[in-house]
C-alpha cells in the first residue's frame, strides 16, 4: 500500500494539522475558521465601502475611509452572516441591503473614536447620513485640508463644533487664513519689495512657505512668525529647508512643532547637521543630561555608545528613547548647543575593537557591501563599538533590504528604541523578508492575542519558522488545553524555543498518544500537500485505511467513523478514546 502512505495519508494529515488551532479571541467571529477570519474581514470592508458608495451614494473617498477604518464595528454584522468562503462577500452585501446599520457608529470609529467612547457621541434617533450630513461633509473638508481621516476624532473630541460647520464655510475659513498669512509676510513685513516683478522669485517663496504648512503649521497663525523670519525665504534654498526639516522629522516628534522651531530659531538652518562627528556620551553631557541618567543610558543601550555622525543624531536619540527630551531642549532655547558642539579632543570615545574590526572589513573581499551594512546600523543609532561589529556579523542582505525590514517592523507598531534593543539580542530578525515578518507579527496579535510588548522579553520569536514551528506548536498546545489534556500554562518561549526532543518528551508526559498524533500532523511539512479532499467517494476506503492505522495510538480504538459530503468538502469525524484517559479528538475537513 505505498500509494496510500505517501499520497492519501499526507493529504489527510494536512487537514488534521490545520485544525489544531484555537477559537478566535473575539467570540463574535467564532463561526469563521481562524485561517479565513482576516480574509472575511477584508471582504466585509470592501462590501461596506461598496455599500456606502453605491447604495448610500457617499463619495467614494468618504466610503473608502469609513470602510477601511471601522474594523470593530464590522464585527457585529459579520457575526450575523453565515460564512462560506465562496459566497461570503455576496452574502454580506445582501445583509447590508436588508439590515440597515447605524452609519454614524461606523463613521465615528473610522475617525479614531474608541469603541467605548462611540456611544457617547452618537446623535439621538439618527442612523443615516441623509438625516444629518454636516458631520460627514465637515470631515471630508478637513481631510482635504490635510488632516488624517483616522485622526479626526482627536479634533472632534477637542472641538466638536467645528464639525457643525458647513464644508463651504470651512473652505472659506481656510482660504481666509491663508491670505491673512500671505498679507502679513508680503505686505506688513515688506517681503514683497524683495521680489518685485520677479514671478519666479514669488513662486519660489510661495513654495517655501508651503513647506511649513505641509508640516502642519496652522494657516492664519504663523504669518507674523514668517514675516519676522523673512530671511529664511530669501537666504536659504528650498533644498536646504527640506533637508533641515527632514533632519528633525526623523526624531518622530510633532511636525508642526518642527516648523515653529525653525521659524523661531532660524539660525538652526546655518548649522552643519551632516558631517560633524559626535561622541554620544559627550553630546548628551554637552546638552546637560544628568550623571545618573547618563549611567542609566550607558547600561541600557551599550550598542549606541561610541562615535557616530551628526547626520544620524535623530535616530541615535530615538534609539536611546531621548528624542522627546532632546527636542524639548531645542525648543526651550538650547538650540545653540547643537551648533557649537565639537569633540572635546581628537581621540574622544574612540573604540579600539571597532577600529580593528573596520580594518578587517576594509581588507576583505567585499568591503563596500559590508560597509554599507555597517552604515545602515549607524543610521538606526548603533555607535562605533564592538557590539555593533558583533551585530554586523549576523545580519545578511543589502543595506536597502535591511532598512526595508527594519521599517516593516516599525510600521507594525514596534517602538524604535525597543526594536534596536531586540536587534542587539537577536540580529537575525533582520534576515527575513518584510512579508514574513508581517505574517509573524499578525499571528502573534490576531491568533495568539498577545501584544507587541511580548517581543521585548522574547525577541527570538521573530526568528523561528512560522509554518513549521510557531503555528503547529502553539495550536497543538491550545488544542490540548481546550480538550482538558493539559492544564499547565506554558509561555510562548517555552512552546517555541524548546528543542524538538524536549517538546516531544513534554507531549508524551501529557499523554502517550499525543507524540504520534503530533508526528502525523507534521508529516505534511515535508510533502507540502495541499490537495483538498473532494467528492471522489473512491477515497472513502483509503481514509478508512488511514483511520485503521491510527488505532495503534497507545491502544486507542477507533469506534466511530463517518464520512458525509456537503458541497465540495468532506466532513470527517473521528473519536478515539483511550482505555486509560479517554483521549478524544474531532477534526473538520
Amino acid at each position: 500500500m505505498p500509494f496510500l502512505s505517501t499520497i492519501t495519508i499526507t493529504s489527510l494529515c494536512t487537514y488534521l494539522s490545520r485544525q489544531l488551532s484555537s477559537l478566535p479571541k473575539n467570540s463574535n467571529l467564532s463561526h469563521i475558521p481562524s485561517k479565513h477570519r482576516s480574509q472575511a474581514v477584508l471582504l466585509a470592508q470592501k462590501a461596506l465601502t461598496d455599500y456606502f458608495h453605491s447604495t448610500r451614494s457617499l463619495p467614494f473617498l468618504y466610503a473608502e475611509h469609513i470602510g477601511r477604518n471601522s474594523f470593530y464595528s464590522l464585527y457585529d454584522p459579520i457575526s450575523k452572516v453565515e460564512f462560506s468562503l465562496s459566497s461570503f462577500a455576496k452574502s454580506f452585501e445582501r445583509f447590508l441591503r436588508y439590515h440597515p446599520i447605524n452609519e454614524f457608529e461606523f463613521f465615528f470609529e473610522s475617525i479614531g473614536i474608541t469603541q467605548k467612547e462611540i456611544s457617547g457621541f452618537l446623535p439621538p434617533n439618527k442612523f443615516f447620513f441623509a438625516e444629518d450630513g454636516r458631520i460627514l461633509n465637515a470631515a471630508g473638508a478637513l481631510s482635504g485640508f490635510g488632516f488624517p481621516w483616522n485622526k479626526l476624532g482627536i479634533l472632534y473630541k477637542a472641538e466638536a463644533s467645528i464639525f457643525d460647520k458647513d464644508s463651504d464655510d470651512l473652505s472659506r475659513v481656510e482660504a481666509g487664513a491663508l491670505f491673512d498669512d500671505l498679507k502679513r509676510v508680503f505686505v506688513d513685513f515688506d517681503l514683497g519689495s524683495f521680489v518685485e516683478e520677479n514671478v519666479d522669485a514669488w513662486y519660489e517663496i510661495c513654495r517655501k512657505i508651503r513647506l511649513f504648512y505641509d508640516l502642519g503649521c496652522e494657516k492664519g497663525k504663523i504669518g507674523e512668525l514668517m514675516g519676522r523670519s523673512r530671511n529664511i525665504f530669501l537666504e536659504y534654498s528650498e533644498e536646504v529647508l527640506v533637508r533641515k526639516m527632514d533632519f528633525f522629522c526623523r526624531l518622530n516628534v510633532r511636525k508642526a512643532g518642527i516648523g515653529l522651531l525653525l521659524l523661531e530659531c532660524p539660525e538652526i538652518l546655518s548649522f552643519d547637521l551632516e558631517a560633524p562627528v559626535i561622541s554620544v556620551m559627550g553630546f548628551l553631557k554637552h546638552f546637560g543630561l544628568g550623571l545618573q541618567k547618563s549611567k542609566s543610558v550607558a547600561r541600557m543601550y551599550p550598542y549606541v555608545l561610541g562615535r557616530n555622525k551628526m547626520a544620524n543624531l535623530p535616530h541615535v536619540m530615538r534609539a536611546l528613547d531621548l528624542h522627546e527630551w532632546f527636542f524639548g531642549m531645542m525648543k526651550n532655547g538650547n538650540h545653540r548647543l547643537l551648533g557649537n558642539y565639537v569633540l572635546s579632543h581628537p581621540d574622544e570615545d574612540l573604540d579600539e575593537d571597532y577600529r580593528v574590526g573596520l580594518e578587517k572589513i576594509q581588507s576583505s573581499r567585499t568591503p563596500a557591501h559590508t560597509i554599507n551594512k555597517l552604515n545602515f546600523l549607524h543610521g538606526i543609532g548603533y555607535g562605533e563599538n564592538l557590539l555593533t561589529m558583533k551585530v554586523l556579523e549576523h545580519v545578511h542582505g543589502t543595506s536597502s533590504e535591511l532598512q526595508e525590514r527594519f521599517n516593516c517592523l516599525l510600521h507594525a507598531g514596534l517602538e524604535f528604541s525597543k526594536l534596536c534593543t531586540m536587534i542587539s539580542f537577536s540580529a537575525k530578525i533582520l534576515n527575513q523578508k518584510p512579508e514574513i515578518l508581517e505574517r509573524k507579527v499578525n499571528f502573534l496579535i490576531q491568533e495568539m492575542g498577545l501584544s507587541l510588548q511580548y517581543l521585548d522579553v522574547f525577541p527570538a520569536y521573530l526568528c523561528f519558522n512560522l509554518d513549521n514551528r510557531i503555528k503547529p506548536r502553539y495550536r497543538c498546545h491550545v488544542w490540548l488545553a481546550e480538550n482538558g489534556l493539559c492544564t499547565k500554562n506554558y509561555s510562548l518561549a517555552s512552546m517555541i524555543a524548546t528543542s524538538e526532543k524536549s517538546f516531544i518528551a513534554r507531549l508524551y508526559g501529557i499523554h502517550p498518544a499525543v507524540p504520534k498524533l503530533w508526528n502525523l500532523t507534521m508529516t505534511i511539512q515535508d510533502h507540502h500537500c495541499e490537495t483538498i479532499l473532494g467528492d471522489n467517494l473512491f477515497q472513502n476506503h483509503f481514509i478508512f485505511e488511514i483511520i485503521t492505522r491510527l488505532s495503534d495510538l497507545s491502544s486507542n480504538m477507533v469506534d466511530l467513523f463517518r464520512i458525509s459530503t456537503k458541497s465540495s468538502s468532506f466532513y470527517f469525524l473521528c473519536s478515539c478514546f483511550s482505555a486509560n484517559t479517554g483521549l478524544g479528538f474531532v477534526y473538520h475537513l
